[in-house]
C-alpha cells in the first residue's frame, strides 16, 4: 500500500520508488559545448548549481558529458601547474593526449577553451544517465560507488532532472518513519557503524590555495578541513568554493594562505569577522547517523569532520558513507574508500 508522492507504508519499497519522483518539475540547466569554460563556470555561479549537463553545439539533447567545480579546478591545474609533455606519476589527466595538449596550447595563447573539452576533465563526474522509471535502488547502487550524480532522462531522451546524491539522502531522511529499517539505522552511532575511520590526509594551511586544491583534485575528493594548530576544526573549503575564483576572475586568490581564503569565503557569506571556528563542519563519534545527515544537508557540503574528545580531527564522514549505509540496508556492499583531507595550520 502506497500513500502519495511515492512514499510508502513498507520499508522494503523505498527501493522500487521510481526516481522521477525526486526530480518532479526540476528546471534544468544545460550548457552549450561551445562556451568557454570561464562562460560555462559563470552558468554554474549565476544558477547557483555545482554542476549541468553538456551538449554539443547545435544539437541540443546530443550530451558530451557533465561539468562541474571540479573540471573548473583540473582546468586551473592544468593551465597554471603544466606545460604539454610534462609528466607526473600523480597526474589525473595524460598531459601528453592530444586533447590535453591543445587545452593548454590554447589557454597559454589565450584562446577560447570551449568547455565541451574541459567536461570531466577532473575523470570524476562522468555522465551517468538512467530513464525515469528507474528505481532508486538502482540509483543508489550508482552513488554508492562514489558517483555523485545521474540524469534522468525521458523517453524522447530528454534529461528530465539531475538526481544528486544528496537528494537521495534528503528523500530518505525526511521521510524515515514511513521507513521503519532507514529510521533505525539513522539512529545508530558514528561508531557503531564504523564509520569516520578513514585516515586523514594533510596539507599546511600555510600552504597556497592551489596547493590545496591540487590535493584535493589528486585524491579525487569534495572538500577539504581547515584545522587549528593541527587539530581543531576551524573551517572547510570545497571544490565549489573554487566559484569564489573565478568570480571576476580572481585569480590571485589561488596564491593565498588556505586560512586567508577561509576568512575571504566567510567574509563573502556575511558570517561574523572574529568567529574563530565553524561547529556546523564537525562530529563526534557518539554522534548519530540522523545528526550527522542533518548536517551534511543543512551545510550543503558533501563531508562532515569527525573529531574526538580533544576535538581533534580524526576522520571524516561523508555523503557517499551515508548512500553506503542505506545500500548495506539491501545487502549492497561496496568496498573502495577515498581518503580525506585536512589543512593544518602550524
Amino acid at each position: 500500500m502506497s500513500n502519495r508522492e511515492g512514499v510508502t507504508t513498507n520499508s522494503k519499497e523505498w527501493t522500487m520508488i521510481p526516481v522521477s519522483n525526486l526530480v518532479h518539475n526540476q528546471k534544468v540547466i544545460e550548457i552549450d559545448g561551445h562556451l568557454s569554460v570561464e562562460e560555462a563556470c559563470q552558468v554554474l555561479v549565476d544558477n547557483n548549481i555545482s554542476s549541468a549537463p553538456v551538449y554539443t553545439h547545435g544539437e541540443k539533447g546530443h550530451y558530451i558529458g557533465m561539468f562541474d567545480y571540479g573540471d573548473v579546478i583540473a582546468y586551473i591545474l592544468l593551465v597554471l601547474h603544466r606545460k604539454p609533455g610534462q609528466t607526473n606519476s600523480d597526474d589525473i589527466v595524460d598531459p601528453e593526449s592530444f586533447e590535453i595538449k591543445d587545452i593548454v596550447h590554447r589557454a597559454l595563447q589565450g584562446q577560447k577553451v570551449p568547455v565541451g573539452m574541459a567536461s570531466d576533465l577532473s575523470r570524476k563526474n562522468p555522465f551517468y544517465s538512467v530513464l525515469k522509471e528507474a528505481t532508486l535502488l538502482s540509483a543508489v547502487e550508482v552513488f554508492a560507488c562514489g558517483t555523485h550524480r545521474v540524469s534522468v532522462l525521458n523517453s524522447e531522451g530528454d534529461i528530465a532532472g539531475i538526481l544528486s546524491q544528496s537528494t537521495v539522502v534528503r528523500y530518505l531522511f525526511d521521510n524515515r518513519k514511513q521507513f521503519p529499517e532507514i529510521d533505525e539505522i539513522l539512529d545508530k552511532t558514528i561508531r557503531q557503524l564504523n564509520l569516520g575511520d578513514e585516515p586523514v590526509i594533510s596539507v599546511s594551511a600555510s600552504s597556497n590555495v592551489l596547493e590545496a586544491l591540487s590535493l584535493m583534485s589528486r585524491n579525487g575528493i569534495s572538500s577539504v578541513a581547515v584545522l587549528r594548530g593541527g587539530k581543531y576544526v576551524i573551517g572547510n573549503i570545497s571544490l565549489t568554493d573554487v566559484r569564489h575564483v573565478m568570480k571576476g576572475y580572481n585569480h590571485r586568490l589561488l596564491w593565498k594562505t588556505c586560512l586567508q581564503f577561509v576568512s575571504h569565503i566567510r567574509t563573502q557569506q556575511g558570517i561574523v569577522d572574529g568567529q574563530d571556528r565553524l561547529p556546523v563542519f564537525d562530529v563526534r563519534k557518539e554522534t548519530s547517523l540522523g545528526f550527522t545527515v542533518a548536517k551534511l544537508l543543512a551545510t550543503k557540503a558533501h563531508r562532515v569532520w569527525v573529531v574526538d574528545e580533544n576535538n581533534q580531527a580524526i576522520g571524516v564522514v561523508s555523503m557517499t558513507d551515508v548512500v553506503r549505509i542505506f545500500a548495506s540496508i539491501v545487502g549492497i556492499q561496496v568496498q573502495e574508500r577515498r581518503a580525506s583531507v585536512a589543512v593544518f595550520m602550524h
